[in-house]
């Protein structure tokens, strides 16, 4: 590697004393406006045409460089079509661009560089930074919800957490299933650490086409992000913030402690039990709201201000972020800080150099990851506190178990803090060798560094609530990553024939360590200390677990042709050879795609029809991989468990323990690849009004990682109880659909509406095993239930369980059924699938898809003169979820007021609720009660703006003032009778509702200033 480095320094230090011959040059000014609005557009980017040389159009629109006469110049915005103008003798230049309006000929950015669009072969949707920052989101992927059709995103509730992102499908169960995230030419996992103010664009390259260049990683998808640099001119500095407030919706109704006290009456019954509350039930009147104790309305607000400016030789971009969120749980709060650092520099003439630094710093004050459970199942006849100042102790109402605990006690007396730090960025020298070869080399990684703080004091709430003993608990995780990319393009314009070829290398590093301590009878300290170290004196557990240690490097090789004859006849083709240390011995692998286009409406036989603006036909194949799967395990392990391995010899007899192998580790496992196709139209009609996108695709997976049981009698115990090796196939296959329509109606009056969606079948093809499932989903199902079966034919992940056909109203009739000596009046009555007369595990069925069929978005925008309206709507549809909450009980606790209303409480009150007995074994078992359909609608973001009059504005020396009022998820319609059915979860536990964290409607009101 030593050797590449010194050749790669050698090429640059040659390059600076290439001074090839070159016209005088002249200097151009102008200024770049929208052709419909006479709006001057800000960082239009205005090169001259096969050089380095350009600048960019400052906070008016203007823009001044210096270039040959004989040169052309090169007008280039994201969401703008592509202009070229020859200079000739003129010394000023303006430019009407037009806006978005024929679609074949925008910009958009692919891998390791951009591209036309009526030049990709691809699937690629890109999301401008101006609607990101419309959403007043607190995460960038949260802002993208509903916009792209094919892409699932799954929000939660914890202020700080990241969504969940899938594109087309998921297709992996044990690997990775988040898409690849490139920021500025650097591999990421998460993109926590951006600010939204800071984003340029981002492309979501979804095929094997457009995502084959990343092999390894581009399994899932890739998030391309642009974040953005300076622009020539005097300094323009920009706020822009907002303050609001957040609130759960939907909120969950439970019993009162009158209709507790008698559901629990009702119980005890049932059992066979004395009733615990004998008296008259309605003296606990209402009782305790734990929801409305707990939660509140939450106050949050962002802060966003930049500065940007430079010359046509320096250019700067810096911003500083501050978010501040209160989670809707008291005690909780997330901040972050954020400071991005962009400059560009052209020393000498063809060399142009940068770098981008992305910082974060966030802490949180967490809370309990149980507390959701608890005020779902709290008594409600304990109150918060007595007259005294002491917690109510739900052992002084006899509550018994389940429920043995007071949620206020529970956020008082937990304290967890987390820390992150980390550091992003990337440099770069990009030289034009000639005028049409350019080679660009670029170094960029993470430095990040996680810490967590868990203390326990020492302190008396309740009965089941205290702690005698201090204790502090810290674990320290850092990672370091780097990535050095280097890359050759030639980029050649022959008559009808345009070539544009790449290759390149990469390698990799990232290193993760974790370490953690532990120390009893800590002294408590609200600062310094805690979070760093602990007391002297203090005896300390330190451990490093090796399964937290990871070192993986990669190393890698590829290329890519573009070729386009006319701007009709379009071919690409990439290949990429990846090897990766973790598949030792089989690391490396080769990933190839193709795409073809045809541009239809640049045909002859087009020239004279008016009805198509543009129609474009494209096709691709390619294959790409998943590389973040489970390290391959290479050690068997042993346990000496006298539970499970004990003999007895002699006499007088002896016991001695023996050892066994608990482990079955695979020859090898290798990474996933993805084999996919696609076929897509897109198009415009009605003089560009109406644009249109339209695609099908296929995607299998080969040789997914897979779980298969073995059987108990090999010894085999550990995790899974099975086998995992590169044994499954999974297929996703589906279709998306977009279409836009924009209308300026004057030049005051303009809109746009754009609908999408999009189709996603999800199915194991194979399994080397035949029909060995895969269980899970024991989150919050009691008694061992497992409600997820991943199997041969079926979706990942699908609901599985026993079918319920009603309920038992009479002894007489449990004791005529299948279920006789094991149901009782007011059980569930399940079916008998094999009409075997029993009821058993074999008659399990599938209950439901956690995978959505069908997502969609519409998103419109409404210009009126000075006022601006964006109403985005989201949802999904042909998706269940499970609601695990309802039988997650070991005792006492709590129910809805919904099951109390409709509960079986006698015969025929109720043929489709159980009795208060639901979290008996028989019926908290897997079944079609507890999953209901998760389909939803809302409103995902209605925002209104005012800019201020330019004529005011010019009188104050101020560019632009926009003020505007925010309501994100404000209204929400779905039949789950949960907080919310956006449920999230692991790939084999997606949609189970059990402790989640739920959504909020956020409401804020803020301004954005240009100076």
């Amino acid at each position: 590697m030593k050797r590449i480095f010194t050749i790669s320094g050698l090429v640059l230090f040659c390059f600076f004393f290439i001074n090839p011959a070159f016209a005088q040059n002249i200097t151009v000014k102008g200024k770049v406006t929208d052709a419909a609005t006479g709006e001057s557009l800000i960082g239009v980017s205005v090169a001259v045409k096969g050089t380095t040389t350009g600048t960019q159009t400052d906070v008016n629109g203007a823009y001044s460089l210096a270039a040959p006469s004989t040169a052309t110049l090169v007008f280039t915005y994201i969401g703008y079509t592509l202009q070229e103008v020859a200079i000739g003798a003129r010394n000023t230049i303006d430019v009407k661009l037009q806006a978005q309006n024929n679609e074949l000929s925008q910009v958009v950015v692919i891998g390791y560089g951009t591209q036309r669009k009526i030049d990709n072969t691809g699937a690629v949707a890109t999301v401008k930074g101006a609607d990101i920052e419309k959403q007043a989101a607190t995460n960038v992927l949260s802002a993208l919800q509903g916009k792209v059709a094919g892409v699932e995103i799954i929000n939660g509730g914890q202020p700080g957490a990241s969504p969940t992102i899938n594109i087309r499908g998921v297709g992996t169960i044990y690997g990775n299933a988040q898409p690849l995230f490139v920021v500025d030419g650097v591999w990421y996992d998460n993109i926590s650490f951006l600010n939204d103010g800071d984003i340029e664009s981002v492309s979501i390259l979804k095929d094997a086409s457009s995502t084959a260049i990343y092999g390894i990683r581009a399994a899932n998808g890739v998030v391309l992000v642009t974040t953005k640099r300076g622009k020539t001119g005097k300094p323009t500095i920009n706020y822009n913030g907002y303050a609001g407030w957040q609130a759960a919706t939907n909120q969950v109704q439970m019993a009162n402690g009158t209709q507790y006290a008698t559901l629990i009456n009702e119980l005890y019954a049932d059992n066979g039990v004395v009733p615990a509350f004998s008296s008259n039930p309605s003296s606990y009147g209402n009782g305790t709201n734990w929801y409305d104790q707990i939660l509140r309305n939450a106050f949050v607000t962002n802060h966003e201000l930049s500065v940007n400016g430079g010359t046509d030789k320096y250019t700067y971009n810096y911003s500083f972020g501050y978010l501040d969120q209160d989670g809707i749980v008291k005690t909780n709060n997330y901040q972050k800080y954020t400071v991005h650092v962009a400059n560009d520099f052209k020393p000498v003439k063809n060399l142009k150099i940068g770098f981008t630094v992305n910082i974060l710093s966030s802490g949180s004050d967490d809370v309990n990851s149980g507390i959701f459970h608890e005020l779902y199942t709290a008594a409600p006849i304990v109150p918060v506190f007595y007259g005294n100042g002491k917690y109510g102790d739900p052992a002084d109402y006899n509550v018994g178990g389940g429920a043995n605990y007071n949620p206020e006690a529970t956020i008082d007396f937990f304290n967890h803090k987390s820390k992150n730090k980390e550091v992003n960025g990337s440099a770069y020298a990009e030289y034009n060798i000639l005028k049409d070869l350019k080679f660009r080399v670029s170094f960029g990684g993470q430095l990040a560094q996680a810490e967590v703080r868990d203390y326990t004091p020492i302190y008396f709430a309740t009965g089941a609530q205290q702690s005698t003993t201090s204790s502090l608990d810290l674990n320290h995780t850092e990672n370091r990553d780097w990535i050095w990319e280097n890359t050759l393009t030639y980029d050649k314009t022959i008559g009808k024939h345009k070539i544009t070829a790449l290759a390149g290398y990469s390698s990799q590093r990232n290193e993760t360590d974790y370490a953690d301590a532990f120390a009893d009878s800590v002294g408590y300290a609200k600062t310094g200390n805690l979070h760093t170290s602990f007391p002297a004196g203090t005896n300390v557990t330190y451990t490093k677990p090796t399964a937290n240690q990871f070192l993986t490097t990669e190393v890698s090789q590829f290329a890519r042709v573009n070729y386009s004859y006319d701007d009709r006849y379009l071919l690409n083709a990439s290949i990429r050879h990846d090897g990766a240390s973790e598949f030792y011995p089989n690391s490396y692998g080769w990933f190839p795609s193709v795409g073809a286009g045809w541009v239809i409406s640049n045909e002859e036989f087009m020239k004279n029809q008016h009805f198509f603006s543009n129609l474009k036909l494209r096709a691709s194949y390619g294959e790409v991989g998943n590389a973040v799967v489970p390290i391959n395990p290479s050690k068997l392990t042993v346990t000496n468990d006298p539970t499970q391995y004990t003999a007895i010899f002699g006499n007088p007899p002896t016991t001695v323990t023996g050892e066994n192998i608990n482990t079955v580790v695979p020859p090898s496992i290798t990474w996933e690849k993805a084999q996919a196709t696609d076929f897509g139209i897109e198009g415009s009609i009605l003089n560009d009004k109406l644009s249109f996108e339209a695609e099908y695709y296929n995607r299998e997976t080969k040789d997914a990682i897979f779980n298969i049981p073995i059987p108990g009698s090999t010894g085999e115990n550990g995790p899974g109880g099975g086998i995992l090796g590169n044994q499954a196939d999974i297929r996703n296959r589906g279709f998306e659909f977009s279409l836009t329509w924009r209308q300026q109606v004057n030049k005051d009056v303009f809109y746009s509406i754009s609908p999408n969606l999009g189709i996603n079948d999800n199915v194991v093809l194979s399994v080397l095993s035949g029909n060995n499932p895969i269980y899970s989903g024991g989150n919050g199902v009691t008694n061992g239930g497992l409600a997820t079966r991943t199997v041969q034919g079926e979706p990942i992940g699908e609901f599985y369980g026993y079918k319920v056909i009603g309920i038992f109203q009479t002894a007489a009739q449990v004791a005529a059924s299948p279920e006789k000596g094991t149901a009782q009046p007011g059980d569930f009555i399940y079916q008998d699938v094999n009409h075997d007369g029993q009821i058993t595990s074999t008659d399990r069925v599938n209950l439901g898809n956690p995978n959505a069929k069908y997502g969609y978005g519409v998103n419109t925008y409404l210009k009126v003169k000075n006022f601006d309206l964006t109403l985005d709507f989201q949802g999904r549809a042909d998706v269940s979820v499970y609601n695990a909450n309802l039988a997650y009980r070991f005792g006492n606790e709590n129910f809805t007021q919904d099951f109390y209303q409709n509960r079986w409480h006698g015969p025929g009150t109720s043929n489709t609720y159980p009795s208060v007995n639901i979290g008996s074994t028989y019926n908290s078992a897997p079944n079609s009660f507890y999953v209901s359909s998760g389909a939803y609608f809302r409103v995902r973001n209605a925002q209104l703006g005012y800019t201020l009059p330019a004529d005011l504005l010019r009188k104050m020396g101020v560019h632009s003032i926009r003020v505007f009022a925010n309501a994100q998820n404000a209204i929400n319609i779905f039949g789950y009778k949960g907080f919310s059915p956006e449920i999230g979860g692991g790939v084999l536990n997606q949609g189970i509702d059990a402790n989640v964290y739920p959504l909020y409607a956020t409401y804020n009101f803020g301004v954005n200033v240009t100076f």
